[in-house]
């Protein structure tokens, strides 16, 4: 699947205008181009962020413009009518149920056990309402960014708010030999259809406090999810891929199994990866004029392992030329350069929805109202990179993120199925 640009709200001279920090690359005969950072002092943050219409990429993304990777023979966010009714995807007729799975094996000589299931059949299957109620006292909010394990790409950012998973377990009572909890929602009523997920018991009852938990979302940057964001009620996992986040979530089941049971388990990737800390770039012009700046931008995904900084790195070479490749000698003596990464926003009432204030969102400090820290884990951040004095020729840019690790992209987990962040390149001629 190929990426398109998120939708912003700027055009490319207002970005270009609002960014306080350029990179400015002198190209000559050096194997290697050499960037400098532009003299003139960057626009005061404050200024170019309180708005949040500074950047291409708005924080939030509309929940109609996340980019959309659903499953099923219909898609479950195309039924209308009685079908959606029948498939328990309304306001009114969501249900969950939370059951026990009696799984027991050679190696597994004892079943998990719930002291209260919620089921259907017994008439008391969690509904909408309850949820909610239970929000009263449990709810969280945050901002997370989705992302395919599969797709070299963010889909899109919101404000997620719900209840952690930890505390509707709680409703089941006591808990005996659960090591994971499985879960999926509607396909169809398909089994070959049904795409599953799973989570081991401590990942679910034993988030560090302060950190993001595990949990069943009911609204998105302020309003109900949108069905075709997987709601009413879907599954919502910080740290992970879009795969581990259920859409249309209806049914959960406590196992004493050991295994996941993931769908992507299945299909040969890693079914505990988490998001990746990794630089993306937009589309960008194949050809650009001599003397005129050439701006290229992007996004970063902040992963588990947090987000340093974004670099670029500028490489002249011959028109027809194979692109340079990452175990070359051209590539390890590359000189990167540090790319300008958006700054947090002064005033996060203009960037929230009406109502919510930053100091309830998970993250944010409850006292000043901003981010404890920037960038924000599992979210992602614009960057660019404004290149300047070009001489005509064909040229390469390539863009990576550094973790806290101080990691380059791809590492420290360059292998495919943990998710796709290969460095990204755009060649591009200048005339």
């Amino acid at each position: 699947m190929k990426r398109k640009p998120l939708s912003g709200s700027l055009t490319r001279r207002d970005f270009v205008r609002a960014s306080g920090l350029a990179v400015s690359v002198m190209a000559g005969t050096a194997t290697t181009a050499k960037a400098q950072v532009a003299s003139a002092p960057p626009t005061p943050v404050a200024q170019a962020t309180s708005t949040g219409a500074a950047f291409r990429h708005p924080l939030l993304t509309p929940a109609a413009k996340f980019e959309d990777v659903s499953r099923g023979n219909p898609k479950p966010h195309t039924l209308t009518g009685d079908a959606l009714v029948q498939a328990r995807l309304t306001p009114d007729t969501w249900r969950m149920e939370i059951m026990v799975d009696p799984f027991t094996s050679d190696l597994v000589k004892e079943p998990a056990s719930l002291e209260k299931e919620f089921t259907l059949d017994a008439g008391n299957a969690l509904d909408l309402p309850t949820l909610m109620e239970l929000g009263k006292k449990h709810s969280v909010r945050f901002l997370k960014a989705m992302q395919c394990l599969n797709i070299a790409a963010p889909l899109g950012q919101g404000l997620w708010e719900g209840v952690p998973l930890r505390d509707v377990l709680r409703l089941c009572g006591n808990l005996k030999n659960v090591r994971r909890i499985y879960y999926w929602g509607f396909h169809n009523n398909n089994p070959k259809q049904i795409f599953q997920s799973s989570l081991s018991y401590t990942q679910v009852m034993e988030t560090p406090p302060g950190e993001l938990p595990a949990f069943l979302a009911y609204r998105l940057n302020g309003e109900p999810i949108p069905l075709e964001r997987g709601g009413p009620v879907r599954m919502v996992i910080p740290w992970a891929h879009g795969f581990k986040s259920i859409k249309w979530l209806q049914r959960m089941v406590v196992t004493n199994d050991f295994k996941a049971n993931d769908t992507y388990a299945n299909q040969n990737n890693d079914p505990e990866s988490h998001l990746k800390t990794a630089a993306y770039m937009d589309a960008a012009p194949a050809k650009f004029a001599s003397g005129q700046p050439v701006h290229l931008e992007g996004l970063a995904i902040v992963g588990l392992s947090g987000l340093k900084r974004v670099e670029s790195w500028l490489h002249p070479v011959e028109a027809g030329a194979k692109p340079v490749v990452q175990d070359d000698e051209t590539y390890r003596a590359a000189q990167w350069t540090e790319c300008a990464l958006e700054a947090p926003p002064a005033d996060w009432s203009q960037i929230l929805p009406a109502g919510i204030s930053s100091k309830t969102v998970l993250g944010f400090d409850p006292a000043t109202g901003q981010p404890a820290a920037w960038p924000m884990r599992y979210s992602m951040v614009n960057w660019s990179a404004t290149l300047r004095d070009l001489k005509p020729g064909t040229y390469e840019f390539r863009a990576r993120a550094v973790d806290l690790n101080d990691f380059a992209q791809p590492e420290p987990r360059p292998v495919p199925k943990t998710g796709k962040n290969a460095v990204q390149m755009h060649r591009f001629e200048v005339t």
